[in-house]
């Protein structure tokens, strides 16, 4: 089965440098490890990437003026739930699901972040059959560089990007890893977090 190239329906064009490469990443190595770091139990470690990757989707969460829920317990491969402020079963209250993924070595090419996904993890967002759209979300970055704080700002390093796998198929496989590759193109900002609630993914998802 081929890997997904391409995000779904709707990208987002491509944005300019700004003085940053055209994944997000900026230019330069990261700062050194600082003393205290060298002896913090799980700097860095997988627990510490996840948290901040599902709270980097909160922050543009807030910021696009959505309510997200979280997980408490990860038995169904989502991480937070996403949706518009209203009246329950209504068409004014539609729903996304995101499953987050951090990572600090990222393999990255020209069009796509390439990201190997355990089969089950895949097999939980590809195909149809959900009652609401989900997506996975890939965050690239270092712990040492992931915030910056300045009075005028506080900077979050590097960026999120997303992909949606109901138009594939399932892996089916007990065990392993499934490469998928997370269009360049679909940078995760306020505007494109707000387009992931199209119609067209809910058609993708089977939702009627």
């Amino acid at each position: 089965m081929a890997d997904s190239t391409t995000g779904g329906i709707p990208q987002q064009a491509p944005q300019g440098d700004h003085g940053v490469s055209r994944c997000g990443v900026p230019p330069g190595h990261p700062e050194p490890l600082p003393a205290w770091g060298e002896h913090s139990t799980g700097f860095g470690d997988n627990g510490h990437r996840g948290n901040f990757g599902e709270q980097f989707i909160h922050m543009l969460a807030a910021a696009a003026n959505l309510d997200a829920s979280q997980r408490d317990r990860d038995r169904v491969g989502v991480d937070w739930q996403l949706g518009y402020p209203g009246r329950p079963g209504t068409r004014r209250f539609p729903v996304i699901e995101a499953q987050v993924k951090c990572t600090s070595s990222p393999d990255l090419h020209d069009s796509h972040i390439a990201y190997d996904l355990k089969v089950k993890n895949y097999d939980q967002l590809a195909g149809e059959g959900y009652d609401v759209p989900r997506f996975l979300v890939v965050a690239p970055g270092d712990a040492i560089s992931w915030s910056h704080a300045a009075p005028e700002r506080l900077l979050l390093r590097n960026a999120a990007y997303w992909v949606c796998l109901h138009d594939q198929k399932p892996d089916g496989r007990p065990s392993g890893y499934r490469r998928v590759h997370v269009p360049r193109a679909n940078l995760l900002t306020v505007g494109s977090l707000h387009g992931l609630f199209s119609e067209n993914y809910r058609a993708l998802a089977g939702v009627s």
